[in-house]
């Protein structure tokens, strides 16, 4: 069975942030992923962790300004500055929580500037802070996401995403894979996770329609889980999804409420 981790970005939002890593371990979860560790102190986030025996399993890089809409500079030319000092916060933080991998949410393109430019400057940092990060053990991820829901986001597929990994040429660099986010943009799951294993680092998951958890919408999570035991997926599932209710009475989905590795 796969290894969950409890989104706490998305996860018993019924509590306080820092009260959301006692529920996880309570709920069984032995790992836990969430959008930004920065507006809390690295220690306390740490403490957090260790007092309750959990992995920090992902974090993203710094994406901007969130509460105005950004969703990640690293398309923007004229924020290579800003992503390069992000690229070492969010070294600092993972190095302190543990944190093995770290996704780059790469923005919403803005009007005005070439694809061609924005896609040169999202390679270029892409190579800058898979150097950096890989120095110090940590996985660099970039997850393609549904124009549904961030319209404009400038990766949205899995193949576009794959050609963003040939052009970067990392061996540090590796893809994300939302079975929400690709439901919606292109479906066949099981046949792009499987052909795709070895450039996988992480996989989250929600239902669709209503990004709830599984079992409210129209994917088979049964069969794919099943699957993932099967082609030897060896890595987490972070579960992004948003409660259809209270986080604790939607769980009843996980398989024999077995999450520990």
């Amino acid at each position: 069975m796969p290894r969950f981790a409890a989104n706490l970005t998305m996860l018993f939002n019924e509590l306080e942030f820092l009260d959301r890593f006692q529920a996880a371990a309570e709920a069984g979860f032995t790992g836990v992923e969430y959008l930004f560790p920065y507006p809390f102190d690295k220690r306390t986030l740490a403490a957090a962790l260790t007092r309750w025996n959990l992995a920090q399993v992902l974090h993203n890089l710094p994406a901007g300004d969130w509460a105005a809409g950004e969703r990640g500079i690293a398309i923007l030319p004229d924020r290579v500055s800003e992503f390069q000092r992000g690229v070492f916060e969010a070294i600092d933080y993972a190095t302190m929580l543990g944190c093995r991998q770290v996704n780059c949410l790469v923005g919403v393109a803005p009007p005005g500037i070439e694809p061609a430019r924005l896609h040169e400057t999202l390679v270029n940092n892409l190579r800058f802070a898979a150097h950096e990060l890989g120095q110090e053990g940590i996985a660099l991820l970039v997850e393609p996401i549904n124009t549904r829901d961030i319209p404009g986001f400038f990766l949205n597929t899995t193949a576009q995403a794959l050609r963003l990994l040939d052009d970067v040429d990392s061996p540090n660099l590796f893809l994300q894979y939302d079975i929400y986010h690709m439901q919606i943009m292109e479906g066949d799951l099981a046949r792009t996770i499987e052909a795709n294993l070895d450039r996988i680092a992480h996989i989250q998951l929600a239902d669709n329609p209503g990004r709830n958890e599984p079992g409210t919408g129209e994917i088979n999570f049964p069969f794919l889980y099943r699957h993932l035991d099967a082609i030897g997926y060896a890595g987490w599932v972070g579960c992004e999804y948003k409660p259809a209710s209270d986080t604790r009475d939607g769980l009843s989905w996980l398989p024999g409420k077995s999450l520990a590795a």
